[in-house]
């Protein structure tokens, strides 16, 4: 019987992002709603409606469910363009063989974001094992500038992903939450108060152990 657990792939980019931020999510369920994840939100329910798009020999999917047995992730694609290529792979929507060709949505202006590319880059890997094709490129779409950034699938990126989900799942088997480490990226975390970079693991202990004491959670020493 296969008893794996196959992890949400967006949160990929989490860990990268920060290996405690990822943990938090994974392990503590921990979430606090910042002026950004929720811009990012909204933005995201504006354009994602599960549909295929047809024009002539060019197809949109659009919140497209993938799964990698490789890297043990599964989750959506925003959006997927598949376009005639008889070099190309059979996919059930189309009667003609396709190029693959991911596309992700992200809220503000272009930048190069290592997690966003590593998002990206496990999308194209579900791709490739479920269809048996190659993808070589995708792109990240900006909605605030309605601009694309063109990714480029090389090895280099193809191994930062794969160690990237190795990580997410060896935090998960281990129930582990990784110390913190404080950066920039700390200011602008929407974990961040949940988090306490700032403060140290004895401080932080002392103040679990008090909430554990208001909520009944330890058991008074006897005698």
């Amino acid at each position: 019987m296969d008893d794996r657990e196959y992890l949400p792939l967006s949160w990929l980019s989490q860990v990268c992002y920060c290996p405690r931020r990822a943990a938090l999510l994974l392990n503590e369920r921990l979430w606090s709603e910042s002026t950004d994840t929720a811009k990012g939100r909204a933005e995201h329910e504006n354009v994602h409606t599960q549909r295929v798009e047809r024009r002539g020999d060019f197809i949109k999917l659009y919140e497209y469910t993938v799964f990698s047995d490789r890297l043990e992730i599964n989750g959506k694609c925003d959006c997927i363009e598949a376009v005639r290529n008889e070099n190309g792979c059979r996919i059930p929507v189309a009667d003609f063989p396709v190029q693959l060709y991911p596309i992700e949505y992200k809220h503000g202006n272009v930048r190069d974001e290592d997690e966003y590319n590593i998002q990206l880059c496990a999308q194209a890997i579900c791709l490739e094992e479920m269809f048996g094709t190659s993808i070589t490129e995708g792109a990240l779409f900006f909605i605030s500038s309605h601009r694309r950034h063109e990714v480029k699938f090389d090895d280099a990126l193809r191994r930062r992903t794969l160690e990237c989900a190795q990580k997410l799942h060896s935090i998960r088997s281990a129930l582990s939450v990784p110390a913190a480490e404080y950066s920039a990226k700390c200011r602008r975390c929407s974990l961040a108060d949940l988090c306490m970079p700032k403060v140290k693991n004895s401080s932080k202990s002392y103040l679990q152990r008090l909430r554990d004491e208001a909520e009944g959670n330890i058991e008074e020493d006897t005698p």
